[in-house]
This record gives C-alpha cells, structure tokens and sequence, in this order.
C-alpha cells in the first residue's frame, strides 16, 4: 500500500509539473505555473517518504524517484533567482538621484467591506501613489477621505472587479485608459512630474486570470499585458508598471513581458514578496508584480499588512536617475521569434471573448 500511495502520488506530481511546458494557454495548463513553489514542497516530502519508507525498492521506484529529482532540480531553477542567493543588483542611491518616491500597489478585492484598514495603512506608510485594483463606486466613495493628500488622481469606477483607481501627491500631466483587448479590462498610463522637475510614466495593469471560475484561457490575460509591453518598448524615460498581473514572474508569458518591455524585475536576487493568497499562507504565490526601467532604483520592496482582501498590499520605494547606466546590463535582450510571439497573443487576446458580467457578484 505504502508503494502504491507513492508511486500515484509522484506521478501526480511530476504530471502537473510537465503542464505548464505544453504551450496551451488553456488554464488547466497554465495554472500549474502559479504552484511551483508548492510543487516544490511537496515534491521534496514525497521523494523523502519513498526513500524512507519503501524498503524494497525495485526498477519503477528509481525511475520515479529518478523523475521527481528532475522536476524538482526543475523548480529550483525557475525559483532560485528570486531568492537572495542570485546576484543581487546594487539598490544605492546615485548622485544624480531624485527624491525618495513610493508606490502602494493593491488588489483591494472588490467586496471587502474593511476599508478603514487600507486607510490607515495609506495614513502610516505615506506613499507619493496610491493605485487600486478591484475598486468599485463604493470604494471610490471611502477613498475620497484621501483626496486633500493626494489631491491628482484618474479613476475607472467598474462593478465588474476590474475597475482601478489612482491617486498621487504629483502632478499628473497626461493620463490615459487603454483598453488593449476588451472594453471592460482598462489599464493606466499616467504620466508625472515631481515637485524637482523629475518626469516618470506609471502604468497600472489588472489582466484577467485563465480560472475554471474566471477565463477558460490565458488568451486575453496575455494579450493585455503583451500590448502594454510593446507601449513600454516604444517609450524611452523613466517607467513604472504595478498591479495585479494574474502571473507570477517565472512563468513564459512573463518572462516574454519582461523582455518585450525592456524593464528589470526587482524580484530577481531580493526574494519572492509573495502577496496571494493573503488568507492561506501555504498557498502564496507573488502576482502583484512590478517592473521598472533603468532609469528606477529601487529603495524598498515589501508586502504590507493585511486590509481584509486576498492579497496583501505592495510597497515599493525607489530613486529616479535619468542619467546613469549603471542598471542597463539587466535588462534582458529579446530572442528570436519574441515579436511574432507578442503580435499573435495579442491578436488572439483581441478575439477572445471575456466572459465577465457588467456587475460582479461574490
């Protein structure tokens, strides 16, 4: 019995650990890339359990044992850079640097009703933005208490837990919503100007998730993020994009955003941060996700306590430099094939067909 219970529950294992390798952008593929760190729990106690407990072990334990050393070598290789024992990028401060600025970044979870706890934590951590996902009309109605401290702001109130919200202690000079593939999953591009002349654009993003309760597949979450990659690669200055990616950072989809956009992952060689899901720990992933361009230095990257939704609030604190290249080697260089990639998940992205109500219910 104790043979049988291991041989079935490797092969689960090593089964879901192959998923994600098949290009599909259905989610029972795509899924499986959000559980790498579990997997790799899990995988590691399994193999334990049979070295342990199975005394006579034949040619089938060896050869499965030999394939759960595999995919666990697997998920230590997708993981390892972002822990700290990757080469970590130098966050110091340069001499041409700006002021110190700071980002909160959150998914406030569209029927969490625990307002005050978000507002509380703006009113201590004191961030220059503030930028919400998941805010309908009534969050936009709590959120207004917060307006004389962050007196710009550009908003796109939705009941269909996409609408997003954004408010800052700087001037907005220019602020657009785009709708890259459907017209009810909006993004931000909000240009700035700090109070010493320092300009910076922010990109917000909240792409749908591939979910047997959401989206069957990745299509329009890929095609959203895509597009809001091939703006960034079309802009040189210093550039921001924060939210809710519905990704995590390893996975291929991401790692296309990130070479398409030419921005660099503070992840890498700092840690997982790891934000969803905010009320099972053993189930965190890191979604929230954020990439800056060169021109960023980062300070500070943190999750911030709990507010009573699913995923805990991002902070990130960092330098504006315009002027040195010290970052430019981070930047990952595109491969062969990445555009026609990006122009065909953006093209089936735009013909997908969301299937999202105009008002959310939990």
């Amino acid at each position: 019995m104790t043979t049988i219970i291991f041989y079935t529950l490797a092969s689960i294992l090593i089964i879901l650990n192959l998923l994600p390798i098949v290009p599909n952008q259905h989610w029972a593929f795509r899924a499986w890339d959000f559980g790498r760190i579990q997997l790799l729990i899990l995988e590691l106690l399994v193999s334990i359990f049979g070295w342990a407990l199975i005394s006579d072990a034949d040619t089938v334990f060896y050869i499965i044992q030999a394939l759960i050393i595999l995919v666990i070598v697997q998920n230590m290789w997708l993981l390892f850079p972002y822990t700290p024992l990757y080469n970590k990028k130098s966050r110091s401060k340069t001499e041409n640097s700006s002021k110190l600025m700071s980002i909160l970044s959150v998914n406030v979870y569209q029927f969490n009703t625990d307002y005050h706890l978000l507002i509380n934590l703006i009113a201590e951590q004191k961030p220059d933005i503030v930028f919400t996902v998941e805010s309908n009309s009534d969050w936009e109605k709590q959120l207004c208490v917060i307006e004389n401290d962050y007196p710009y702001h550009h908003k796109h109130t939705l009941e269909n837990t996409y609408g997003m919200h954004f408010y800052s202690k700087h001037e907005i000079v220019n602020a657009k919503t785009h709708t890259f593939v459907s017209d009810d999953i909006p993004s931000f591009e909000i240009d700035l100007k700090l109070k010493d002349d320092t300009d910076f654009t922010f990109f917000g993003v909240h792409p749908p998730p591939p979910s047997p309760s959401e989206e069957q597949t990745s299509k329009e979450r890929d095609g959203d993020l895509l597009s809001v990659a091939k703006r960034i690669d079309k802009l040189d200055q210093p550039i921001i994009v924060a939210g809710d990616f519905n990704n995590v950072a390893w996975a291929r989809s991401s790692k296309l955003f990130h070479r398409t956009s030419g921005l660099i992952d503070p992840r890498l060689g700092y840690g997982l941060v790891s934000t969803f899901h905010a009320k099972y720990k053993f189930l965190r992933v890191p979604i929230d996700l954020l990439f800056h361009s060169s021109h960023i230095y980062i300070e500070d990257f943190k999750r911030l306590s709990a507010i009573g939704s699913d995923h805990f609030p991002m902070f990130c604190s960092f330098y504006i430099d315009k002027i040195s290249h010290s970052q430019e080697d981070e930047i990952e260089e595109k491969e062969p094939g990445d555009k026609e990639d990006v122009e065909e998940k953006i093209e089936a992205g735009k013909k997908e067909n969301g299937d999202r109500h105009i008002v959310a219910s939990e």
